[in-house]
């Protein structure tokens, strides 16, 4: 889910607005949250770390993970310093949080794929037969009392 967060600043009244919205379709944005903060006890805690900021932050309405936290966090930092800066907008995608896939890569001294493939080779004719000659279909006689037939 792609999300927006909104930062504004109001320092004539010491407050500080969290706006969150959330893109329910592609192209249609839905606004879920407005929260105010004082900004004071806010720009206080950014200076302290990530943990204090986090702290500070988070409620009950606004209850960011710990990987949106650290991108807010760190998106902020300057924000809070600058007085004349009074908006931010951070856009985070939740697939940012999964972990990325590492790619397989075998070394050549390792195996060599093209020696296993030899020695499987294909399939010959004669043993397609064997492995078939069975007749897969199912067989019920009117004297099978088992589960499957009541």
């Amino acid at each position: 889910m792609r999300q927006k967060i909104r930062f504004e600043k109001n320092i004539k009244t010491g407050v500080l607005t969290i706006l969150e919205s959330s893109e329910v379709d592609p192209g249609v944005v839905m606004p879920l949250l407005e929260e105010d903060y004082d900004l004071q006890d806010v720009i206080k805690a950014s200076d302290e770390g990530l943990r204090a900021f986090s702290k500070s932050i988070r409620r009950r309405g606004f209850f960011p993970t710990t990987d949106l936290c650290i991108k807010l966090f760190e998106n902020t930092k300057e924000f809070f310093k600058n007085e004349a800066e009074e908006k931010i907008v951070i856009e985070y995608n939740d697939v940012e949080a999964f972990p990325k896939e590492e790619k397989f890569q075998l070394d050549d001294d390792d195996v060599e794929l093209d020696k296993l493939l030899e020695e499987d080779g294909d399939t010959k004719e004669d043993e397609m037969k064997e492995i078939d000659d069975g007749d897969d279909t199912p067989i019920f006689t009117p004297e099978d009392t088992s589960e499957h037939e009541n």
